[in-house]
């Protein structure tokens, strides 16, 4: 990619995404002499429209936002917005896509001008070919592409669609120079979004709506909670409401991927999982059906970003599931099994009743997850002596006691020229307070990895928790015998 002949300012109203602006900027800018070609892709509510939209405004290119239209429909708005922004007297008409893409081509004639198909997944829908018409108007050779700097940005909410465009057989793999996945907020800065300075709160905000910077803006219209004591009034008057918008949100998710055709399957499998069915066997017997029949939705759901799969540390040939969007592990736990209640406005009673059950299958497994993200993004290179590679979890069976051991946390990464190390394994507790007992478990553990030959010279014991630790822990977290994570450190330290 060229250099950028000229510097494109974030909006000040654009919270974070330094990152993303960057790179959609730097690709925007690029004085390279032909046309060029970028994937933009995410759940929506993430912020894509909105960055793609003040880049062209910061640059002077044109956006486009496609909806659910005819193919007729779709071009002739095109023609319509196109003949606004070149200023012509009259709409354009395309009684073809290949014409409209030459059109848009034919923008960057002078400068390098970028140019949004925003929602292009809807227009795909209705004009299939419309991926091999674009490969065509990029050919490596073709004279429109060659004296084009226009660059072209396909940008779309189904993540499984978008995906797809670049890879396998499909005609645009090897075109894009850009793949951007615009990504939820991490928890520090959905924290810092939200205006959330006390970590349980944030931990506990983050654990309903994640990190989409749309639920604060438009979904509860700036309504954040007024302190931990305010916290159960604010799910009840959101999360449960059925005024809400974000009442009905974890619904609409699923219905915007075109690759889920039984939803109701679909839903099924989300709640079992969120009930803690964390296996294919699991899930499968919670749903009365084999494990054949959930192979398909459990990979779609993956590919559409609402669904993590995580390779067992200690056992190759096993794979946990878990929710991966936050909301719907609230709603499929919480609101989804009430919902006749919920719908007759009763939030109050039926959070009430459902606090034990957030307690143990949303927020317990949602921070054990931010303990794992928070070792692979921000512990300090030297907290577990070495630098992570990969954080998971996994299981060590116990023989001698006839039983297994689940551990949260499990870090193997580099230390020297060796990035297999096993750094550390440690234990999550979200409401109790950890002590001596949960290093002592540690240490079996590692007394059981050794048994069986694995490398533990190196291992680090750690403990995470939202409760606080003992004195008797902190000793031995000061004697170097294990590393400590609470909640201040998880928000704001290494």
């Amino acid at each position: 990619m060229g250099r950028a002949s000229r510097s494109l300012t974030k909006p000040d109203d654009m919270f974070d995404r330094d990152w993303e602006w960057s790179e959609l900027t730097a690709f925007a800018a690029d004085e390279g002499p032909e046309a060029t070609l970028a994937v933009v892709s995410g759940r929506r509510r993430q912020g894509k429209s909105f960055l793609l939209d003040a880049l062209a405004r910061s640059a002077g290119g044109f956006y486009f936002c496609a909806y659910e239209a005819t193919e007729a429909e779709s071009l002739r708005r095109l023609g319509e917005e196109l003949a606004e922004y070149t200023g012509s007297p009259a709409p354009l008409r395309f009684e073809r896509w290949e014409h409209a893409v030459d059109a848009l081509l034919a923008l960057g004639a002078e400068r390098p001008v970028p140019v949004v198909l925003d929602e292009f997944p809807y227009l795909v829908r209705h004009t299939p070919s419309l991926p091999s018409i674009v490969q065509v108007a990029f050919g490596p050779r073709r004279p429109e592409r060659l004296r084009s700097r226009t660059r072209l940005l396909l940008c779309g909410s189904s993540l499984s669609f978008m995906g797809g465009l670049l890879s396998g057989t499909s005609p645009l793999r090897g075109r894009a120079g850009l793949e951007l996945v615009v990504h939820p907020l991490d928890f520090r800065q959905a924290a810092a979004f939200w205006g959330i300075q006390d970590p349980r709160l944030a931990c506990l905000v983050h654990s309903v709506v994640g990190g989409t910077p749309a639920y604060r803006r438009e979904f509860v219209r700036e309504d954040t909670p007024n302190g931990i004591e305010d916290f159960d009034d604010w799910v009840c008057r959101t999360a449960l409401s059925p005024r809400s918008p974000l009442y009905r949100e974890a619904r609409y998710l699923l219905a915007d991927e075109s690759d889920v055709r039984d939803r109701a399957l679909y839903h099924s499998v989300l709640a079992a999982l969120a009930e803690g069915n964390c296996t294919a066997g699991k899930i499968a017997g919670r749903l009365e059906r084999s494990s054949g029949d959930i192979t398909h939705p459990l990979t779609v759901l993956q590919d559409c970003g609402l669904v993590r799969r995580e390779p067992d540390a200690f056992r190759g040939n096993r794979s946990t599931y878990q929710v991966a969007e936050p909301l719907i592990a609230f709603d499929h736990a919480i609101a989804r099994p009430r919902r006749g209640l919920l719908d007759r406005g009763r939030a109050r009673e039926v959070w009430e009743n459902a606090r034990p059950t957030f307690r143990s299958a949303v927020v317990g497994p949602h921070f054990e997850q931010l303990c794992r993200d928070w070792v692979a993004h921000f512990a300090a290179a030297g907290t577990f002596g070495g630098m992570p590679i990969d954080v998971t979890r996994g299981t060590v069976a116990d023989p001698g006691r006839k039983s297994s051991h689940e551990v949260d946390v499990v870090v193997r990464g580099a230390v020297g020229q060796d990035t297999s190390v096993l750094l550390s394994i440690g234990e999550v507790k979200w409401d109790q307070t950890m002590g001596i007992g949960q290093l002592e478990r540690l240490r079996h553990v590692l007394q059981l990895l050794r048994a069986r030959g694995e490398d533990t010279s190196l291992t680090v014991p750690a403990c995470y928790t939202g409760a606080g630790f003992t004195l008797e822990l902190r000793a031995a977290e000061a004697r170097g015998e294990v590393v400590l994570v609470d909640l201040a450190r998880l928000y704001g330290g290494e």
